[in-house]
């Protein structure tokens, strides 16, 4: 169905959010009130997804996430089938916290676990949830115990950007191996956190700076490009190339291919789980009628 409407015929990444059901309020979630929902993939749900992503879309890779994954107990179950049954790269996307005994249980299967912080200490805790800088760092270091590759996501905001090379060394030294920072955007909690925003793009440029300089680095940084002084860059491609690098599922089914349109009901196209198969549900507000591009990441 995605092909015949878009012409896309590769899919390389399924960002599966498993479940709306999280631990944590964070400040700048892009989910809102939708934490407290109850939708989520049962787990026949979820395998038939994957399963259709890697056959009809060359999907190679899978991304758990939420939600807080490791809350959803069909967990080891899920990435199992990715790795055993598909052959998927399979990361994980989580707030790291009070994890360790379900991560020992799906070490074996996992490629990559990227744990959500937003700077060091306080200021972490002040926008996730206190105690969960420390619980994250424990992760970290039980992850690299098991030789379960880690890496970070933060999203920079008005609180955290003075901290993004702080923590990219605290990373460092607890082997994470790629730190990839987010633009925030005004959806779901973020929009009642008008604080979080910086509204002077001359800051990014000062980040890109620091980041050039710092020589000591050798983790790997990922800039969400919009994280510029000129703000979002020409170089950002339209959703109608033949392949493309990402589709995400949200926990009701529907399906969003950038970045941009996540957390705005901009879909064009669902999974319908009872169905199994893709639909299309076009609106005058979906990703493909408003041409929303896609965000494109690159080298620090």
């Amino acid at each position: 169905m995605i092909t015949e409407i878009t012409g896309i015929k590769t899919i390389r990444m399924l960002y599966l959010q498993l479940l709306y059901r999280c631990n944590f309020a964070c400040q700048h979630c892009f989910h809102g009130e939708r934490l407290q929902h109850a939708d989520a993939f049962t787990l026949e749900e979820a395998i038939t997804l994957m399963r259709l992503m890697h056959k009809e879309y060359g999907t190679e890779a899978v991304n758990l996430l939420g939600g807080e994954p490791f809350v959803y107990k069909d967990l080891p179950e899920v990435v199992r089938y990715a790795k055993q049954e598909l052959g998927l790269h399979v990361e994980i996307c989580t707030n790291g916290y009070r994890i360790e005994r379900r991560l020992t249980e799906i070490a074996p299967h996992l490629d990559l676990l990227r744990i959500s912080l937003e700077g060091i200490g306080a200021t972490n805790d002040a926008i996730r949830k206190f105690g969960s800088y420390q619980g994250a760092l424990s992760a970290l270091a039980h992850a690299r115990d098991l030789g379960i590759p880690t890496g970070a996501t933060m999203t920079v905001n008005a609180r955290n950007i003075d901290e993004v090379l702080p923590l990219a060394r605290t990373l460092q030294y607890y082997g994470a191996r790629q730190l990839k920072l987010h633009h925030l955007r005004p959806v779901g909690n973020a929009a009642h956190h008008p604080e979080l925003l910086i509204t002077g793009t001359a800051a990014y440029g000062r980040l890109r700076e620091q980041l050039r300089a710092a020589d000591d680095l050798t983790i790997e940084i990922i800039v969400d490009e919009d994280l510029s002084e000129d703000g979002a860059p020409e170089v950002c491609e339209p959703l109608s190339a033949a392949a493309i690098p990402r589709i995400e599922a949200d926990p009701r089914g529907a399906l969003t291919m950038s970045c941009k349109a996540v957390g705005k009901d901009a879909h064009a196209f669902w999974y319908d789980k009872e169905a199994g198969h893709v639909v299309h549900r076009p609106s005058a507000t979906d990703e493909l009628a408003l041409a929303v591009p896609g965000v494109v990441y690159a080298r620090a």
